[in-house]
């Protein structure tokens, strides 16, 4: 009980008290004068004290809701009970002051700030994010969502210190910069020599070649992931090549008809007649001088051709071809001559007349043998 009601009950008490004491005495006009008086004075002290308890009961609080300002006075005793009791909500994106649990002071004034979330999307990473934020500027926006922006990273149609409207479409393009080297390889030469002791046809690799490498090193630009620029800054040749070296055969080689394989220097396109050391053919009989032997003083046999020393020197050695399905005549050295023979013509030796007969007049091929 507060201690004007004890104050009043008191009076009351006293005046009963009173009352009977006049009343025994006789003066009961007197008492009542006094009692109403008191009376009056204990009314006028507990109204002038309600009036200084309700005073100190009520909270006078600013409510500065996104830039309007309310004043209130309650006695409510918490933010949330005197937000409900102006009927203000407060969303969960949105910003308070102070929280809705927090006691509102009874002597100071009670300032509650409250700033509302608004509706911004950010696409950034390949994803669209639709957030509601009460922040002030893009650079709280994106740090209080965990978006780190590098000093390369475009942000399209804002900038960082932009306020924060309603509804606002802020863009992200992250920009990489990359340093890539790049490898191509530089083909190697081939250097071919000629080995005049090597058939021609034939090649012998001296040394294997290898490639070598050139190294271009680009600045290449991205923008999310996808190339926009690429330039070159540095192209060196980072190993050499090597050639190959080969030789070449210059030897002509001719394989014959019995598999040997023939060394030649010149081939000749000829006609071939045929001889035997006959009366018929050399005018000598047996047991006649020089009889059977030739111009080279060798005995004629098979393998000894008759040949016009100009087109083809004495003591040459040849292969005749025969083309077609004919044996060839084969190895021969040209140790005869005859004044028949001149030019391109050449008379091999037979051993017999009738194998000169057979023989006739044939086209050849003379390889002049190395």
């Amino acid at each position: 009980m507060i201690p004007i009601a004890k104050n009043i009950k008191r009076y009351f008490s006293q005046i009963n008290f009173r009352a009977l004491a006049f009343k025994k005495h006789g003066n009961l006009f007197g008492i009542r004068t006094l009692d109403i008086a008191i009376i009056c004075l204990a009314v006028v002290i507990s109204v002038t004290a309600g009036f200084f308890v309700f005073s100190g009961l009520n909270r006078y609080v600013v409510i500065n809701d996104n830039g309007q300002e309310i004043a209130v006075k309650t006695m409510k005793a918490t933010v949330g009970e005197v937000l409900e009791q102006t009927g203000i909500k407060v969303g969960v994106e949105d910003y308070i002051s102070m929280p809705l649990d927090s006691k509102l002071a009874k002597i100071q004034e009670n300032r509650i700030d409250i700033k509302r979330a608004v509706p911004v999307s950010i696409q950034v990473d390949g994803k669209t994010l639709e957030i509601k934020t009460y922040k002030d500027t893009v650079r709280e926006v994106l740090k209080d969502n965990a978006i780190n922006i590098d000093e390369n990273d475009k942000i399209v149609g804002s900038q960082l210190g932009d306020k924060i409207v309603s509804n606002m479409n802020i863009s992200i393009i992250r920009v990489e910069e990359k340093t890539v080297t790049e490898t191509y390889p530089i083909p190697f030469k081939t250097i071919t020599k000629d080995n005049n002791r090597l058939n021609k046809g034939l090649k012998n690799i001296v040394r294997e070649g290898k490639e070598g490498v050139r190294e271009k090193t680009y600045k290449v630009v991205y923008e999310d992931g996808k190339q926009i620029a690429k330039q070159l800054v540095k192209d060196i040749v980072a190993v050499n090549p090597l050639d190959m070296i080969v030789e070449v055969g210059t030897v002509l080689n001719y394989k014959t008809s019995r598999g040997d394989t023939l060394r030649y220097s010149k081939v000749l396109d000829m006609k071939a007649t045929s001889y035997t050391a006959s009366f018929a053919d050399t005018g000598k009989h047996p047991g006649d001088p020089g009889f059977g032997i030739t111009a080279t003083g060798v005995k004629a046999k098979r393998g000894i051709i008759a040949v016009d020393p100009k087109v083809i020197p004495l003591g040459t050695r040849v292969y005749v071809e025969v083309p077609g399905a004919a044996p060839d005549y084969g190895y021969a050295v040209a140790a005869d001559v005859g004044s028949a023979i001149k030019g391109n013509k050449i008379d091999v030796y037979l051993d017999s007349t009738e194998a000169v007969n057979a023989w006739g007049v044939k086209k050849v091929r003379v390889y002049i043998l190395k």
